[in-house]
Protein backbone atom coordinates (compact mmCIF):
# COMPACT_ATOMS: atom_id res chain seq x y z
CA UNK A 1 0.00 0.00 0.00
CA UNK A 2 2.99 2.43 0.79
CA UNK A 3 4.03 1.81 -2.92
CA UNK A 4 1.13 2.16 -4.64
CA UNK A 5 0.42 5.63 -2.77
CA UNK A 6 3.90 7.00 -3.37
CA UNK A 7 3.48 5.63 -7.04
CA UNK A 8 -0.07 7.31 -7.21
CA UNK A 9 -0.32 10.39 -9.25
CA UNK A 10 -2.85 12.19 -6.92
CA UNK A 11 -1.47 11.06 -3.78
CA UNK A 12 3.18 11.01 -4.02
CA UNK A 13 3.25 10.66 -0.47
CA UNK A 14 3.28 8.39 2.74
CA UNK A 15 0.11 6.77 3.62
CA UNK A 16 -1.35 5.81 7.00
CA UNK A 17 -3.24 2.73 7.83
CA UNK A 18 -4.24 0.20 10.31
CA UNK A 19 -3.89 -3.34 10.01
CA UNK A 20 -5.95 -5.99 11.66
CA UNK A 21 -5.10 -9.96 10.87
CA UNK A 22 -7.52 -12.34 11.47
CA UNK A 23 -7.28 -16.01 10.97
CA UNK A 24 -11.00 -17.78 11.13
CA UNK A 25 -14.00 -17.80 9.77
CA UNK A 26 -16.98 -16.94 11.56
CA UNK A 27 -17.65 -21.01 11.45
CA UNK A 28 -14.15 -21.41 12.41
CA UNK A 29 -11.84 -22.37 10.15
CA UNK A 30 -8.41 -21.53 9.41
CA UNK A 31 -8.78 -18.76 7.07
CA UNK A 32 -5.85 -15.98 7.84
CA UNK A 33 -6.18 -12.89 5.99
CA UNK A 34 -5.60 -9.12 7.21
CA UNK A 35 -7.88 -6.24 7.28
CA UNK A 36 -6.40 -2.46 6.12
CA UNK A 37 -7.99 0.79 6.75
CA UNK A 38 -6.53 3.59 5.10
CA UNK A 39 -7.47 6.97 4.45
CA UNK A 40 -7.55 8.06 0.86
CA UNK A 41 -4.62 10.33 1.69
CA UNK A 42 -0.85 10.66 2.08
CA UNK A 43 1.32 12.98 3.31
CA UNK A 44 4.79 14.10 1.78
CA UNK A 45 6.95 14.92 4.13
CA UNK A 46 9.53 16.70 2.10
CA UNK A 47 7.38 18.97 0.48
CA UNK A 48 5.10 19.28 3.36
CA UNK A 49 1.99 18.67 1.33
CA UNK A 50 -1.54 16.51 2.32
CA UNK A 51 -3.11 15.27 -0.87
CA UNK A 52 -6.25 13.60 -0.46
CA UNK A 53 -7.67 11.32 -3.96
CA UNK A 54 -10.59 11.88 -5.29
CA UNK A 55 -13.49 10.03 -6.19
CA UNK A 56 -14.40 7.81 -9.00
CA UNK A 57 -10.85 7.62 -10.04
CA UNK A 58 -9.47 3.90 -9.35
CA UNK A 59 -10.28 1.42 -11.79
CA UNK A 60 -11.54 -2.12 -10.73
CA UNK A 61 -11.67 -0.90 -7.41
CA UNK A 62 -11.76 1.93 -4.47
CA UNK A 63 -8.26 4.02 -4.29
CA UNK A 64 -6.52 1.40 -5.92
CA UNK A 65 -6.93 -1.10 -8.47
CA UNK A 66 -7.86 -4.35 -6.81
CA UNK A 67 -6.28 -7.00 -9.65
CA UNK A 68 -3.32 -5.04 -9.07
CA UNK A 69 -3.05 -4.86 -5.55
CA UNK A 70 -3.62 -8.48 -5.54
CA UNK A 71 -1.00 -9.58 -8.48
CA UNK A 72 1.45 -6.93 -6.33
CA UNK A 73 0.58 -8.60 -2.67
CA UNK A 74 0.83 -12.14 -3.73
CA UNK A 75 4.62 -11.90 -5.71
CA UNK A 76 5.72 -9.77 -2.53
CA UNK A 77 4.32 -12.45 0.28
CA UNK A 78 5.92 -15.73 -2.30
CA UNK A 79 9.40 -14.01 -2.24
CA UNK A 80 9.14 -12.95 1.22
CA UNK A 81 8.27 -16.75 2.30
CA UNK A 82 11.32 -17.73 -0.09
CA UNK A 83 13.42 -15.64 1.55
CA UNK A 84 13.05 -16.63 4.97
CA UNK A 85 13.52 -20.30 3.49
CA UNK A 86 10.27 -21.61 4.39
CA UNK A 87 8.84 -24.45 1.92
CA UNK A 88 5.95 -23.32 -0.10
CA UNK A 89 3.40 -25.90 -0.36
CA UNK A 90 3.20 -28.08 -4.04
CA UNK A 91 -0.61 -26.38 -4.78
CA UNK A 92 -0.65 -22.84 -3.91
CA UNK A 93 -3.56 -20.68 -5.32
CA UNK A 94 -2.34 -18.74 -8.68
CA UNK A 95 -4.93 -15.53 -8.29
CA UNK A 96 -5.17 -14.16 -4.62
CA UNK A 97 -8.34 -12.03 -3.77
CA UNK A 98 -8.36 -8.56 -3.00
CA UNK A 99 -11.43 -6.45 -1.88
CA UNK A 100 -11.18 -2.72 -1.63
CA UNK A 101 -13.88 -0.58 -0.83
CA UNK A 102 -14.83 2.49 0.76
CA UNK A 103 -16.40 2.35 4.26
CA UNK A 104 -16.75 6.33 5.06
CA UNK A 105 -15.15 7.76 7.56
CA UNK A 106 -14.26 4.48 8.91
CA UNK A 107 -15.27 4.55 12.39
CA UNK A 108 -18.03 1.69 11.91
CA UNK A 109 -14.84 -0.63 10.08
CA UNK A 110 -12.75 0.29 13.38
CA UNK A 111 -15.08 -0.81 15.35
CA UNK A 112 -16.26 -3.77 14.35
CA UNK A 113 -12.28 -4.82 14.10
CA UNK A 114 -12.17 -3.93 17.41
CA UNK A 115 -14.06 -6.50 18.40
CA UNK A 116 -12.10 -9.29 17.24
CA UNK A 117 -9.07 -7.74 19.28
CA UNK A 118 -10.33 -8.28 22.81
CA UNK A 119 -13.03 -10.53 22.49
CA UNK A 120 -11.14 -13.95 21.16
CA UNK A 121 -12.47 -16.65 18.73
CA UNK A 122 -15.51 -16.96 19.63
CA UNK A 123 -18.34 -15.87 22.64
CA UNK A 124 -19.25 -17.83 25.32
CA UNK A 125 -22.64 -17.32 24.17
CA UNK A 126 -22.36 -18.86 21.28
CA UNK A 127 -21.31 -22.05 22.61
CA UNK A 128 -24.85 -23.29 22.72
CA UNK A 129 -24.25 -26.87 24.10
CA UNK A 130 -21.73 -29.18 24.92
CA UNK A 131 -23.07 -32.75 25.61
CA UNK A 132 -21.88 -36.30 24.99
CA UNK A 133 -18.20 -35.07 23.90
CA UNK A 134 -19.75 -32.86 21.32
CA UNK A 135 -19.54 -29.01 21.55
CA UNK A 136 -22.82 -26.95 19.09
CA UNK A 137 -21.47 -23.48 18.15
CA UNK A 138 -24.04 -20.84 16.65
CA UNK A 139 -22.75 -18.60 14.08
CA UNK A 140 -23.95 -16.13 11.58
CA UNK A 141 -24.10 -16.96 7.78
CA UNK A 142 -22.19 -14.14 5.88
CA UNK A 143 -24.12 -14.63 2.76
CA UNK A 144 -27.67 -15.14 4.42
CA UNK A 145 -27.11 -12.99 7.53
CA UNK A 146 -28.63 -15.72 9.13
CA UNK A 147 -27.91 -17.65 12.77
CA UNK A 148 -26.74 -21.11 11.92
CA UNK A 149 -25.54 -23.97 14.33
CA UNK A 150 -22.42 -25.99 13.62
CA UNK A 151 -21.79 -29.65 15.63
CA UNK A 152 -17.65 -30.53 16.12
CA UNK A 153 -16.08 -33.27 18.42
CA UNK A 154 -14.59 -31.57 21.80
CA UNK A 155 -10.76 -32.33 20.31
CA UNK A 156 -12.48 -30.61 16.98
CA UNK A 157 -13.44 -27.87 18.73
CA UNK A 158 -10.45 -27.13 20.80
CA UNK A 159 -8.05 -27.01 17.95
CA UNK A 160 -10.09 -25.20 15.69
CA UNK A 161 -9.80 -22.38 19.24
CA UNK A 162 -5.84 -22.91 19.47
CA UNK A 163 -5.14 -23.07 15.89
CA UNK A 164 -5.58 -19.09 16.35
CA UNK A 165 -3.13 -18.36 18.72
CA UNK A 166 -0.53 -16.28 17.41
CA UNK A 167 3.13 -17.43 17.17
CA UNK A 168 5.30 -15.81 19.65
CA UNK A 169 6.26 -12.20 17.29
CA UNK A 170 3.05 -11.79 15.74
CA UNK A 171 0.39 -9.66 16.22
CA UNK A 172 -3.32 -8.61 15.45
CA UNK A 173 -2.98 -4.92 15.04
CA UNK A 174 -0.27 -2.75 13.38
CA UNK A 175 -0.74 1.22 12.66
CA UNK A 176 1.97 2.47 9.25
CA UNK A 177 2.75 5.70 8.41
CA UNK A 178 1.28 8.57 9.98
CA UNK A 179 -0.69 7.02 12.08
CA UNK A 180 1.80 4.94 14.03
CA UNK A 181 2.01 6.77 17.03
CA UNK A 182 5.79 6.90 17.28
CA UNK A 183 5.69 9.06 14.01
CA UNK A 184 5.80 11.97 16.46
CA UNK A 185 7.36 14.47 13.30
CA UNK A 186 4.55 13.11 10.61
CA UNK A 187 1.98 13.75 13.16
CA UNK A 188 2.90 17.05 14.09
CA UNK A 189 3.12 18.19 10.08
CA UNK A 190 0.13 16.88 10.22
CA UNK A 191 -1.52 18.85 12.70
CA UNK A 192 0.06 22.41 11.14
CA UNK A 193 -1.47 21.60 7.34
CA UNK A 194 -4.90 20.29 8.77
CA UNK A 195 -4.93 23.26 11.03
CA UNK A 196 -5.73 20.81 13.97
CA UNK A 197 -5.42 21.92 17.98
CA UNK A 198 -5.59 18.81 20.12
CA UNK A 199 -5.38 21.01 23.25
CA UNK A 200 -8.34 22.68 22.02
CA UNK A 201 -10.02 19.51 20.16
CA UNK A 202 -9.37 17.72 23.81
CA UNK A 203 -11.47 20.95 25.33
CA UNK A 204 -14.43 19.35 25.89
CA UNK A 205 -13.72 16.58 27.67
CA UNK A 206 -14.93 16.47 31.11
CA UNK A 207 -12.01 16.61 34.00
CA UNK A 208 -12.81 13.49 36.62
CA UNK A 209 -13.87 14.91 39.84
CA UNK A 210 -11.16 14.80 42.40
CA UNK A 211 -11.00 12.01 44.95
CA UNK A 212 -10.31 14.05 48.68
CA UNK A 213 -9.24 12.25 51.14
CA UNK A 214 -11.43 11.97 54.78
CA UNK A 215 -8.75 12.49 57.52
CA UNK A 216 -7.50 16.08 55.98
CA UNK A 217 -9.45 17.36 52.84
CA UNK A 218 -6.32 17.13 50.48
CA UNK A 219 -6.65 16.07 46.89
CA UNK A 220 -5.57 12.32 46.29
CA UNK A 221 -3.07 11.57 43.95
CA UNK A 222 -2.01 7.68 42.55
CA UNK A 223 1.71 7.87 42.80
CA UNK A 224 2.33 4.15 42.15
CA UNK A 225 -0.02 0.70 41.57
CA UNK A 226 0.94 -2.62 42.95
CA UNK A 227 -0.28 -5.84 42.92
CA UNK A 228 -2.03 -7.52 46.05
CA UNK A 229 -1.59 -11.62 46.47
CA UNK A 230 -5.48 -11.69 46.97
CA UNK A 231 -6.53 -10.00 43.54
CA UNK A 232 -5.32 -10.98 39.80
CA UNK A 233 -5.58 -6.87 39.03
CA UNK A 234 -3.69 -4.10 39.33
CA UNK A 235 -5.04 -2.06 41.97
CA UNK A 236 -3.81 1.78 42.70
CA UNK A 237 -2.80 2.99 45.65
CA UNK A 238 -4.20 6.32 46.52
CA UNK A 239 -2.03 8.65 48.66
CA UNK A 240 -2.66 11.81 49.99
CA UNK A 241 0.08 14.50 51.26
CA UNK A 242 -0.72 17.68 52.70
CA UNK A 243 2.39 19.70 54.97
CA UNK A 244 4.87 16.89 54.29
CA UNK A 245 2.77 14.32 55.59
CA UNK A 246 1.77 11.20 53.76
CA UNK A 247 -1.86 9.50 54.11
CA UNK A 248 -2.57 5.76 52.74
Amino acid sequence: MRTFSQNDKQLQGTPGATAVLHTNTRRLDYHPHVHLVMPAAALDGERKRWRTKRRGKAKGGYLFNHTALAKVFRAKMLSGIEAAGLTLPPRHPEKWVVDCKSVGTGEKALVYLGRYLYRGVIAEKDIVAVDGGQVCFRYRNTKTGRMERRTVSGAQFLWRVLQHVLPKGFRRARNFGFLHPNCKRLIALLHVLLKFAPAQAMAWFKQRAPILCTCCGAVMVIVRTRIRSTFSGVMPVPIATQGGALTV
